[in-house]
């Protein structure tokens, strides 16, 4: 991975489901597990999601990552998939077909059988699609079809939580059901010597320890099973982990109780008591915790499963002037796609006949359908209004916006923020910590304890064990990274890379692009004055025929208001920071700033007055020379965004700085300013001066977030703390930037802002309680108030407080899904216009 964050060529992202995670330490030796692996330049593991990200080599075979996660503990959740394929005549072809399988990221093993005419695909959960190996076989020359009776991988994945959730709720029920005898024999004859009085009378005690032992015993091997079969192993491999520590606890409780029911005798005077009743107790609370948590984690990810039901499952497409149903897998760019009034667009797409107005909300967060005529474009996941559209497919499968959206949004929520790191290296050590602090207790507790020793020392040691909660600290951070981005997605405010999230809470300045930024981008011819011996038609045409070889706002301004007909030019080449040079009938032209006038020793004269009270009306003089005389001054117009004021308003009122970063020269930046209250203006800058003049504002302000949208703003969006692009803007300046703005409209930045906020100050609630917690209740579980006359607590109010601790973090994470945006995306205010930098 470059500087910048681009993935190289000889790189790939491997996205997985990780099994078998019960807490913090679990996801740590998994992500340890995953990075030594050779090959692998970064992993992290997400404890909320159970979901690795890795980038490795692009020659890495995906079988070393599950070898590594089998090997720790945490195998590698797997998927299988039936293509039917078409056009398989021999051997060769199976081979190829094979070889393109192969070649899918995350693809285990891949077989074709040509008698069938099927492949049988084997692949690491969540690395890829089903319509993704379709259309990679397909591509290879073997169009291929998913069986119909194979599931969708989103359904299967909510199919096995929701399994997951019923089997906990399940056990729990079982385990509480055969519990609540041993619980009211134990306790109950603790708090009512009436009661205890009476299962001695009529049961007797060694009776009621006996059908204590078979009950718990049952609910042991029964639904808690499951710590035993994990949490040994793990501490027997050397890596204890949440399952250890209960495994542990329990059967402490257990044992002692065996030996004070079946042979008392071996145990000091006074000390033959059964805790049936806490290893019980014990196993239905925590069971009950992870049912909670379960549920609570599937609510984590609604904001993906949303953006997921968005994508329409078929289309119809024109073939041959017949609409025919075609699943959504099979479509292909070029296809010619009829979207009916109220249905979703399948696929991204420009519109061939017919109008309508589209619901673009779902992706840009915007209120207001758009409209839509021949040319325009529409995208996947929208829906259209009260017109039919023929639209052709552009971008299909994986290449739609809104599968970029949801890749954008998983691998946002898979990322660690700077801040787990040290959530990392102590969750490394607190089980260890933890079975060693139970240990000491133990042993404390029998040097000098009081009679009988024994008894408060295995009730303090299992307490220590069952309260630590590494699950609570494993969770604080990942489950509210999941809802913050989600519910900033609902927003149309994609994070990109997810430490994002931690850094745009720390700027101290906003610095704004101006073209396409804080103005629509979309200019106007508002002047065209000539030089005595010139006249304007006859230089607005050559000038409208150098400019229609450019793809800046100013070029299509000056070309619309040409008109037709324009002669052709030769030798055209753009001159960054300054504007154009061409030869247009055999004429040399020069068109851009004053600067480039200068540059080139031609006299601007008279025209100087002109250009200096158009800059003062904030729009930006332009300059055409013919053959080395100067031949027009030109300005065009460009009408502000409506939520423009209102943003910049915001950004004062949150105490942020205003930055704007413009290619005009300095009295038409001055009179932008001043109209729209920034605080700082660097004018007249090149594009390869951005990055400098960022870094001044750094070394005056500190962190900064730069919002741009073209081309030039890529190393700026690169340098800055938190680069925020807009939607609307170019493909390099998304890649290269932190934060994407579907909507292009400024007030998305305040948003974003507001869930950054957010999201950082619920993240440390989450790690206060979690810390906080394990702190204050290990050595309140240990004792240390006892001798002063505090509470000794029991091991089943500990594993009570430890099932609660997990499920208040995911319940304050998920107080985010309520969050409100700052500044709704609705027009404020008429359009003001204002003038585009040549340098843009």
């Amino acid at each position: 991975m470059n500087d910048q964050g681009f993935l190289m060529s000889d790189t790939t992202h491997i996205s997985l489901q990780v099994t078998g995670l019960s807490c913090a330490g679990c996801a740590g030796r998994a992500e340890r597990a995953l990075a030594a692996v050779e090959g692998v330049k970064s992993a992290s593991v997400n404890l909320a999601n159970a979901t690795g990200q890795i980038v490795a080599a692009a020659d890495l075979p995906p079988t070393a990552l599950t070898e590594a996660l089998k090997s720790a503990g945490y195998p590698a959740a797997e998927s299988q998939i039936s293509l039917q394929l078409e056009g398989l005549t021999c051997a060769s072809c199976v081979g190829r077909s094979e070889r393109a399988l192969l070649a899918v990221p995350g693809v285990l093993s891949a077989s074709v059988n040509l008698a069938t005419q099927s492949a049988q695909v084997r692949y690491l959960t969540g690395s890829t699609k089903p319509a993704i190996l379709a259309k990679t076989v397909t591509a290879a020359g073997y169009p291929a079809r998913i069986r119909e009776d194979e599931g969708d991988e989103q359904e299967l994945a909510d199919q096995r939580k929701d399994k997951e959730i019923k089997t906990l709720a399940r056990q729990t029920l079982i385990a509480a059901v055969l519990t609540l005898p041993v619980f009211v024999i134990e306790m109950g004859g603790h708090l009512f010597p009436a009661l205890h009085h009476w299962v001695a009378a009529n049961i007797g005690m060694q009776n009621s320890y006996l059908l204590q032992f078979v009950l718990t015993t049952i609910v042991l091997a029964g639904p808690g099973r499951a710590f035993y079969t994990k949490g040994y192993p793990a501490l027997l491999r050397g890596a204890p982990d949440m399952n250890a520590l209960v495994a542990l606890g329990t059967s402490a409780a257990y044992g002692f109780s065996l030996v004070s029911t079946f042979a008392p005798g071996v145990l000091p005077a006074g000390t033959a008591n059964v805790y049936y009743e806490a290893a019980a107790v014990i196993v239905v609370l925590i069971l009950l915790g992870r049912w909670l948590e379960a549920r609570a984690k599937g609510r984590t990810g609604a904001a993906i499963r949303k953006l997921v039901g968005l994508q329409a499952q078929s289309a119809l497409v024109i073939t041959d002037g017949a609409a025919v149903e075609t699943p959504i897998e099979q479509i292909a760019t070029g296809d010619l796609i009829r979207t009916r009034p109220g249905e979703r667009f399948a696929v991204d797409g420009e519109v061939i006949t017919g109008s309508s107005y589209v619901d673009e909300s779902m992706i840009t967060g915007e209120p207001v359908p758009v409209a839509k005529s021949i040319g325009e474009t529409v995208t996947a996941g929208t829906v259209n209004g009260n017109g039919a559209l023929d639209y052709h497919a552009t971008r299909v499968g994986s290449d739609t916006m809104l599968a970029q959206i949801i890749r954008m949004v998983e691998q946002a929520q898979g990322a660690k923020l700077p801040v787990q790191g040290m959530v990392d290296r102590i969750t490394m050590w607190f089980v260890p910590a933890v079975i060693g602090a139970a240990t000491l207790t133990i042993v404390t507790w029998l040097l000098f304890g009081p009679d009988p020793a024994l008894s408060f020392a295995l009730v303090a040691g299992v307490s220590v064990l069952i309260i630590a909660c590494p699950c609570a600290m494993g969770l604080a951070t990942p489950t509210s990274i999941m809802v913050g981005t989600g519910r900033a997605a609902e927003m149309g405010v994609l994070f990109r890379k997810g430490d994002a999230l931690q850094q745009l809470q720390e700027v101290k300045l906003v610095a704004l692009d101006k073209t396409g930024t804080l103005t629509e981008g979309r200019p106007t011819l508002t002047e065209f004055s000539c030089a005595k011996g010139f006249e304007r038609t006859q230089v607005l045409r050559l000038v409208a025929a150098a400019e229609a070889h450019s793809e800046h706002p100013i070029a299509s301004a000056i070309v619309a208001a040409a008109g037709k007909d324009l002669p052709q030019a030769d030798s055209v080449e753009a001159i960054p920071g300054y504007g154009l040079q061409a030869k247009v009938d055999c004429r040399a032209l020069l068109i851009g700033a004053d600067r480039l006038m200068a540059r080139e020793g031609i006299e601007i004269g008279d025209l100087s007055d002109t250009g200096a009270a158009l800059a003062k009306r904030g729009e930006t003089p332009l300059y055409a020379a013919i053959d080395g005389q100067i031949a027009a001054v030109i300005a065009v117009a460009d009408p502000i965004k409506p939520g423009t004021r209102a943003a910049i308003q915001a950004f004062h009122d949150q105490g942020l700085k205003v930055a704007m970063i413009t290619g005009d020269n300095a009295a038409t930046a001055a009179a932008i300013a001043a109209d729209l209250g920034i605080d700082e203006v660097k004018a007249e800058c090149l594009p390869a001066q951005k990055v400098e003049v960022l870094k001044q504002l750094q070394s005056e302000y500190g962190a900064l977030a730069f919002v741009g949208d073209g081309i030039n703003d890529a190393p700026a969006l690169a340098t800055a703390e938190v680069g925020i692009a807009i939607g609307t803007g170019t493909d390099v300046a998304i890649e290269a930037a932190d934060v994407v703005l579907m909507s292009g409209d400024l007030r998305g930045v305040v948003n974003a802002l507001t869930v950054s906020r957010a999201t950082m100050r619920n993240i440390r609630q989450n790690l206060v309680w979690a810390f906080g917690y394990n702190i204050l209740l290990i050595p309140v579980a240990a004792g240390v108030l006892y001798p002063f006359g505090g509470p000794l607590l029991s091991p089943a109010l500990a594993a009570g407080a430890m099932a609660l601790s997990s499920v208040f973090v995911l319940s304050n994470a998920l107080r985010l899904r309520r969050l409100k945006p700052a500044l709704k995306e609705t027009p404020v205010a008429p359009p003001v216009v204002l003038a585009p930098s040549p340098a843009e």
